[in-house]
């Protein structure tokens, strides 16, 4: 049985964390800028083998500063909140909705187009902490997850070709890379729980 209690040290720990990533990220726009976006030719190639290489680096860079800007609130709070429950939840969230996204990008964007960019992480980690929630039945799950689908349930409308110019693609590989992890992770603690302590 879990303690519906919030460890405050992880909490204020991911906070760093993941302020030191926004940073991070707003540096490496920085550079690229400077380098008239050299950068983004390590972005997603759809259909192009040396275009794989994308799927590791594409989450780290972005069009501009404004697509960084878009992408640092969801990033900084979701991440924290996500270090919070765990690293290796943290890790798992992160590194499923990463390559799925990326995955999808590849396989679904027309060629010709440069995918790039951190929305399918978030993506990922929003779907995971909802769909947690649904899994584990523990409150404090469940009401985390309410709050994010709240907060952020209708950024999921960006699954669907609604506008130009927006990877829909990488959004949905990034939606479905989290609900793999929320599953993959309830299924792993599940087995590991004393029968007595499972959740039917």
């Amino acid at each position: 049985m879990s303690r519906a209690t919030i460890d405050w040290a992880r909490l204020r720990t991911g906070a760093l964390v993941m302020a030191g990533v926004v940073v991070v990220l707003w540096l490496i726009e920085g550079v690229d800028t400077l380098m008239n976006h050299a950068l983004d030719a390590f972005a997603i190639r759809p259909w192009d083998l040396v275009g794989l290489d994308g799927i590791v680096f594409a989450p780290l860079l972005h069009a501009s500063f404004a697509h960084v800007a878009a992408n640092s609130l969801p990033l900084f709070v979701l991440g924290t909140v996500l270090w919070a429950s765990g690293l290796r939840q943290w890790v798992v969230a992160t590194v499923s909705g990463w390559v799925s996204s990326g995955i999808l990008a590849w396989l679904l964007t027309p060629i010709h187009y440069l995918v790039l960019g951190a929305s399918g992480v978030i993506f990922g980690w929003v779907t995971y902490l909802i769909v947690r929630g649904f899994l584990s039945r523990r409150w404090p799950h469940i009401v985390l997850g309410l709050v994010v689908a709240l907060v952020y349930g209708s950024v999921l409308l960006g699954v669907f070709p609604l506008s130009a110019g927006v990877s829909w693609q990488g959004h949905l590989g990034g939606a479905i890379g989290g609900v793999l992890a929320a599953w993959l992770l309830f299924r792993r603690d599940r087995g590991k729980a004393p029968a007595g302590h499972r959740v039917a």
